[in-house]
This record gives C-alpha cells, sequence and structure tokens, in this order.
C-alpha cells in the first residue's frame, strides 16, 4: 500500500484489514473487532476480511452524523 494518498479514490477498490487500519488511524485488531458487527462494511472471502472503498466512506460518514 502507498504510503501517502493525495485523494480517496487512489484507495484501491477494496481495502485489506492493514490498509484500512491505516486508512482510520486505528490498529489492526480494531478493524477486526469492527468488522465483527453488522454496521461496518466488511466482507469475508473464505478466511480473508477485504473492505470495499465506497462502503467503508459511506460507513464513516455515517458515523460522523451519528456523532453530531
Amino acid at each position: 500500500m502507498k504510503s501517502t494518498y493525495t485523494n480517496i479514490e487512489e484507495l484501491p477498490l477494496t481495502l485489506k484489514v492493514e490498509e484500512a487500519a491505516k486508512v482510520l488511524r486505528i490498529s489492526k485488531s480494531k478493524v477486526y473487532d469492527l468488522a465483527r458487527t453488522e454496521s461496518f462494511p466488511a466482507v469475508r472471502i473464505g478466511k480473508r476480511v477485504v473492505i470495499p472503498r465506497d462502503k467503508l466512506i459511506e460507513w464513516m460518514n455515517n458515523q460522523a452524523e451519528v456523532s453530531d
């Protein structure tokens, strides 16, 4: 994963847990915790967990609205 992105569109369409952790600036274990909840947009493919970029953005926007 590139260390610096200038805009959100540069992120891959699906993020690995490690990438999502970097984007959200939280630990990998916290992303795994979130992935176990129904509200977080994680997709399981076999044993892998991926997070769709657009759904992650939508989720973040929804979280911001809830906290207002």
